[in-house]
């Protein structure tokens, strides 16, 4: 059967995302949009709008034209929403990038999706040097601060230059590029639309409402998703303050919220256990938070209850979706009077939802059966850029996305996500694909044959683990070097953090690596583990 929300539709948005977000700026006027939570700048929303202009003028007075890319690398800052929709203003879409990718993995990326400028800051201006001599093509290296050689987004912003007048589509045109693995495979770029993701937020008023005076801490990465979507997007249409850290840091953290008396927290499942069970808790004055948001990874009921009752809040609110779909699918209401535990919400507006059988994936699963979840509204992506087979795979012809993650719906309509058919990592809400570690792994000399699982640590964390196969010659190979020879190759969250060695990988006939065998050989484990200590 086909699910539909209990909530109205709303109109479709076809607007630029810059319009869309920034279009009451002036009417908001000297409110503070953004503070720098490490430092002591604000930055109001009438300065906002004309920022963004003015580096859209200076961007279009370089050429940067329509359909170009511009790579956006940089951690969080306050400068990020105003090179963000400066971009898109001057008619490019933007490519998100990890601030702590290796060049390689940058060059990839913009490679793959042919940027052609990069805006950065200047800690990270050596790799984003590098990655742009690995790839070539690109046309200039701005950056967000300073930094020797390098025109600064600051400089922009007393151009003289005519605004760009630029006919978006916002049906068609890109507006952003992030990269997902999607069900299984190496990052690939999701092609979201000004329409898709004005949109999304259109959506999600309902469930999450925010209004001036609202003040939201933006910790989870602008880069991600869920980051630009409900920390930057969805509080700035709205008037909130977004108060701005650069990383996770737990004490700046809950002084942070002590100090701007934070009232919404949009987080990850990593920072729940922290403020569930951390001491460092106890010596913030965090009195002034309303509710907590938890999404980008499974939730455990049983840790969420923990954090809202050490805080004295109401229950742990959690949401769904992916990087494909813009990305909200599912949210728990603020005004929910009791979400049953572990659910991750209704249906958003405009959202249809099914369950394909897990036996048969040509039909339904039956009432109160588990099975896939597939998705289908206007918050779909438009595709996977390159890659009109990986589109096909993931978008049926009937416009379902299949998600790879099975749930379960209850009679009141709350859906339970149960598991994963998908084979990705999902490590502190960043996704970490085993195909791409299996390729890596290869390249060792002394490792024969490789395969990577999630399993999970003592905190509750996914966490990457390799089954290794040495070659003959390489007796002496030890986990800490196969995970020292990963960690010199990728990006932090995704090292290997566990190495078992054994005498084979289990393989189906077609060569696929059959994981079930792997994650029951975990399970196996882990009970004879449980059974020893009882």
């Amino acid at each position: 059967m086909v699910f539909s929300s209990e909530y109205a539709n709303v109109p479709v948005v076809s607007l630029p995302i810059h319009d869309a977000v920034l279009g009451r700026a002036a009417e908001y006027g000297d409110a503070p949009a953004l503070i720098d939570g490490a430092g002591d700048m604000t930055i109001s929303y009438a300065q906002l709008d004309t920022f963004h202009r003015r580096i859209a003028a200076a961007l279009a007075e370089a050429g940067v034209r329509k359909g170009d890319v511009l790579a956006l690398h940089s951690p969080n800052t306050v400068a990020y929403p105003a090179v963000f929709y400066a971009a898109t203003r001057a008619g490019a879409a933007v490519t998100t990038v990890h601030p702590l990718a290796t060049a390689e993995e940058f060059a990839k990326q913009l490679r793959d999706s042919s940027a052609r400028w990069i805006v950065t800051v200047s800690p990270l201006i050596e790799t984003a040097r590098r990655a742009a001599e690995l790839v070539g093509g690109i046309e200039e290296i701005f950056v967000c601060d300073e930094a020797e050689g390098h025109r600064s987004i600051l400089g922009m912003l007393g151009s003289t230059a005519p605004e760009p007048d630029i006919a978006i589509d916002p049906a068609h045109d890109l507006a952003a590029l992030p990269y997902s693995s999607g069900t299984t495979g190496v990052p690939k770029g999701v092609m979201l639309t000004h329409r898709s993701i004005a949109t999304n937020l259109a959506q999600l008023e309902p469930l999450i409402p925010m209004k001036p005076g609202h003040r939201i801490l933006a910790v989870l990465p602008f880069f991600h998703i869920y980051g630009l979507t409900a920390l930057m997007n969805a509080p700035l249409k709205h008037g909130a303050t977004v108060i701005v850290l650069p990383r996770f840091d737990l004490d700046q953290f809950l002084a942070a919220i002590e100090k701007h008396r934070i009232n919404g927290l949009y987080v990850a499942p990593p920072i729940v256990l922290a403020l569930a069970k951390h001491p460092a808790v106890a010596r913030y004055d965090l009195s002034s938070l309303e509710y907590i948001v938890s999404a980008a990874a499974p939730l455990d009921a049983r840790l969420a209850q923990a954090c809202a009752a050490r805080l004295g809040l109401p229950p742990v609110l959690q949401a769904y979706g992916m990087t494909e779909l813009s990305p909200g699918t599912h949210v728990v209401p603020l005004d929910a009077p009791a979400p049953p535990p572990g659910t991750v919400g209704k249906l958003l507006p405009n959202t249809e939802m099914r369950l394909l059988s897990l036996d048969d994936p040509d039909r339904d699963a039956g009432p109160g059966e588990e099975g896939e979840i597939a998705i289908r509204g206007p918050q779909v992506m438009k595709g996977y850029l390159g890659r009109p087979d990986a589109t096909d795979a993931m978008i049926d012809p009937d416009g379902w996305v299949h998600t790879g993650d099975i749930g379960r719906v209850d009679e009141d309509g709350w859906l339970f996500v149960v598991d994963r058919v998908k084979e990705l990592i999902k490590y502190k809400g960043f996704q970490v694909a085993p195909a791409e570690l299996e390729a890596l792994l290869l390249t060792h000399e002394g490792i024969a044959d490789a395969a990577v699982i999630g399993v999970y640590d003592g905190d509750g964390n996914e966490i990457p683990k390799a089954y290794v196969v040495r070659q003959p010659t390489a007796d002496d190979l030890s986990p800490d070097d196969v995970m020292g020879y990963v960690a010199e190759r990728v990006s932090p969250y995704k090292k290997v953090r566990r190495v078992e060695f054994t005498g084979e990988i289990p393989r189906a006939a077609s060569g696929k690596i059959l994981r079930r065998e792997l994650r029951t050989r975990e399970s196996d484990r882990e009970d004879r583990e449980k059974e020893n200590i009882t």
